[in-house]
């Protein structure tokens, strides 16, 4: 089982999202198995006979499947640029972007919808949309744009976006997704 770092639920080995948040899955790395008196114990129960971990047993002989992530969660991958929330009870959250594209939403595990920038739990009123905009950068510059939200994204107070239709955005600009208010940075 792979326990989900943000709400601890556990989930089936080799999956790539919680069940129950969405968000991605680590691996776990559990401790050795031990007895009564500490020392370790094969997966058959018997006492190892020397210190290191049993080898796990098969019950087939085809290679365990590898599983890549996308380069979003790569964290070899540097980010270029972060949102951060500047009003309500969670000002202050930092969403880094490290991805040509970032999407911007709320999880929904059953949809297969997992964005970038997960507001679920900083938008109590459900405001943002599922798949509400997309930041992405494109020869050194970085566009907004909405993804036919419902409650609409707006640059600095200005109009509302048309769907479809990327935005420039600047350093410092105002990005407001729903009612939540976000601040865009650029890593220098």
């Amino acid at each position: 089982m792979i326990s989900c770092e943000r709400c601890k639920t556990e989930n089936l080995d080799g999956s790539q999202y919680c069940d129950e948040y969405g968000a991605p899955l680590k691996p776990n790395s559990r401790p050795p198995t031990t007895g009564f008196n500490g020392s370790p114990v094969e997966g058959n129960g018997r006492k190892s006979g020397s210190g290191s971990l049993p080898q796990p047993q098969f019950a087939t002989s085809q290679p365990t499947p590898v599983f890549r992530v996308s380069s979003p969660l790569n964290p070899l991958t540097k980010p270029h640029a972060w949102l951060v929330i500047e009003r309500g009870r969670s000002a202050g959250r930092k969403f880094m972007l490290s991805a040509e594209e970032s999407q911007i939403g709320r999880w929904d595990a059953d949809g297969g919808v997992f964005p970038d920038v997960d507001l679920d739990t900083d938008d109590p009123e459900a405001k943002v949309s599922r798949r509400h905009a997309r930041i992405t950068l494109k020869n050194g510059e970085y566009f907004v744009e909405d993804l036919g939200s419902t409650n609409g994204t707006f640059v600095n107070r200005g109009k509302r976006l048309l769907p479809g239709q990327p935005q420039p955005l600047r350093e410092s600009d105002e990005i407001i997704v729903g009612k939540t208010f976000l601040r865009f940075h650029i890593v220098r």
